[in-house]
């Protein structure tokens, strides 16, 4: 690997262009609107992994959104990786918060990022990420260096659920046989400081619908009269969470795992700076669950939150009416144990249970997922620390992460191996939110340092 340096630098200005490329596509799966689009990606990705060295490529149809599936088999008794991500992408609203289009990436420095950073959506999350192993792929085929086996499978419906890939791996389990899988969705704590996710919380994401009257009422004539499903709504969200912010909804906390003195205090130490943290998001003070701190409230606690609520009217000027409908989407991240299907009944019935007379509640379940908890032990660890030891000069430091990518613990039932989640973006590459970006220094070292990975790998399994 001792040529890969020189390698990025005189590829430097494509591997970039390519990217752009790809995040020009607005491959958006939630919203049919961009069905095309999200197909053509699927067709990009194809290509590029034909070019980049792929002795096969197939764009696999599911029942929605297609994955593509890749491999260069270079001896069957060589250990196998399999490369996990995803081509689609969030939608990008609110529009009007984006400082340029989210879908003409532009380079800007920023104070994180001076070397400059690529501003799109899914810059980050996740074809920044993903286009890195393909770039790394690329090295090791075309310098003749790649030690191992290596399987792609990136798929199109990660922000909407992965519905279809359970169904995938499920049915392809001899074709996807593998002896570690890599995924490059999460993000290390600084530019200096490395880290590798050891744990991902699960998810159980629903919507909710409380029902009043048969139409929306004058405000006048009916107000105070009838009950008001956005005030409602409001009261019954507002009961989810105490005056120490512990959710409410009974049997909740059932499963979830204490973690002892031992293992906070090796939490705590990674690096973390209350103050840069609230200035960055321009707050006075944080907020969370009493007992717990900044760090450990988006890892290792379970949470609940809207993510959007509606009703009644919301154009220019004034309306007064009651509405007949009030809507919420509500997510849950939940810790290891916690089991998704569960949680969402538990909260089904509980949200119900609070409704008043002369309301009626739906609840509608989307998709969710479980957590995982990966050990620190394994060949594959060991064999990305090193990695990270070789590129950034240090050890990296294992770190559990707030997000969720819910097929993890999907792969290790059914393909029976571990995932290695090394990620290279950072906590202000505003992922999910207007103006997302990767740095271009943070995609050229994951370019750099992924290749390491399949070298210490390949060593550590002789």
């Amino acid at each position: 690997m001792e040529n890969i340096k020189r390698y990025i630098d005189q590829h430097k200005e494509r591997f970039i262009n390519e990217l752009i490329a790809l995040l020009k596509i607005p491959s958006v799966s939630a919203d049919p609107a961009y069905a095309q689009d999200v197909l053509d990606t699927a067709t990009a990705v194809e290509k590029s992994l034909l070019v980049a060295g792929c002795d096969s490529v197939e764009v696999c149809e599911t029942e929605g959104y297609p994955i593509v599936y890749g491999a260069k088999i270079i001896h069957p008794n060589l250990p196998t990786v399999l490369v996990y991500g995803h081509y689609d992408v969030q939608p990008p609203d609110p529009m009007d918060l984006w400082d340029s289009p989210p879908f003409e990436p532009q380079i800007k420095s920023t104070p994180t990022h001076p070397e400059g950073a690529i501003f799109a959506r899914g810059a980050c999350d996740d074809k920044g990420q993903m286009y890195m192993h393909v770039k790394a792929f690329e090295f090791m085929v075309k310098q003749n260096q790649l030690p191992c086996n290596v399987k792609f499978m990136i798929e199109g419906e990660e922000e909407v659920g992965s519905e279809n890939l359970a169904v995938f791996v499920a049915e392809h389990k001899e074709r996807l046989n593998c002896d570690v899988i890599l995924i490059s969705d999460t993000g290390m704590i600084a530019q200096d400081t490395p880290s590798i996710t050891t744990g991902l919380r699960g998810l159980s994401y629903v919507e909710v619908t409380v029902t009043g009257p048969n139409r929306d009422l004058h405000s006048g004539l009916y107000g105070g009269a009838v009950a008001n499903p956005i005030n409602i709504l409001s009261k019954m969200i507002a009961s989810l969470h105490d005056e120490n912010n512990h959710i409410t909804i009974p049997g909740f906390y059932d499963k979830v795992e204490e973690l002892s003195a031992a293992e906070r205090a090796e939490m705590a130490k990674a690096p973390f700076n209350l103050e840069a943290y609230e200035s960055a998001l321009d707050i006075a003070s944080v907020y969370g669950e009493k007992g717990y701190t900044t760090n450990e409230r988006n890892s290792i606690r379970p949470t609940l939150d809207v993510n959007g609520i509606w009703g009644g009217y919301t154009g220019e000027g004034a309306k007064t009416v009651i509405a007949s409908k009030a809507h919420a989407k509500i997510s849950m991240r939940l810790v290891p144990h916690q089991d998704w299907h569960e949680i969402t009944e538990l909260f089904k019935a509980h949200f119900e249970r609070l409704a008043p007379s002369g309301v009626t509640v739906a609840v509608t379940p989307h998709h969710g997922g479980q957590g995982y908890v990966t050990p620190i032990d394994s060949i594959g660890y060991r064999a990305a620390s090193k990695a990270y030891e070789t590129t950034f000069g240090k050890t990296p430091i294992p770190q559990r992460s707030g997000g969720s990518i819910p097929i993890v613990s999907l792969f290790e039932k059914e393909l029976k191996s571990k995932t290695i989640l090394m990620g290279f973006g950072l906590d202000s590459d505003a992922i999910h939110s207007p103006n997302e970006h990767f740095g271009v220094w943070n995609y050229l070292k994951g370019i750099e340092t992924i290749p390491h990975f399949y070298k210490y790998f390949t060593e550590l399994s002789k």
